[in-house]
């Protein structure tokens, strides 16, 4: 009969663990955090809440952020409106945008 002790040894490793290499992947979309109030209160169809968007544009002036990357575009966003609306139901566009997305990673190898 096998041990739990031993299974819990077959399953660590040996000896030190050791980082080979960092890196940083910043997807293609960038929007400056200067704009990034008008950007989001635009896609989301909130720029009638013009209170809270002020609100918004302090909190974005007061952080140390310069730029926003995202991989989600303003186009990318009109053609799936679900994404954009408070409590709707996006799951389904996102997994079709994933299931797009996977199959021109497929054609491109």
């Amino acid at each position: 009969m096998v041990t739990i002790h031993e299974i819990r040894k077959v399953q660590r490793g040996e000896g030190a663990a050791t980082i080979m290499a960092t890196g940083t992947a910043t997807p293609p979309n960038c929007v400056d955090q200067a704009t990034f109030p008008d950007y989001y209160f635009r896609v989301t169809n909130s720029e009638h809440m013009v209170e809270l968007k002020n609100k918004f544009r302090r909190i974005c002036d007061k952080t140390m952020i310069k730029k926003r990357y995202m991989h989600l575009t303003e186009e990318l966003l009109r053609e799936n409106p679900n994404m954009c609306s408070f409590m709707a139901h996006s799951l389904n566009s996102r997994q079709d945008m994933l299931k797009k997305y996977q199959n021109l990673a497929k054609k491109q190898q």
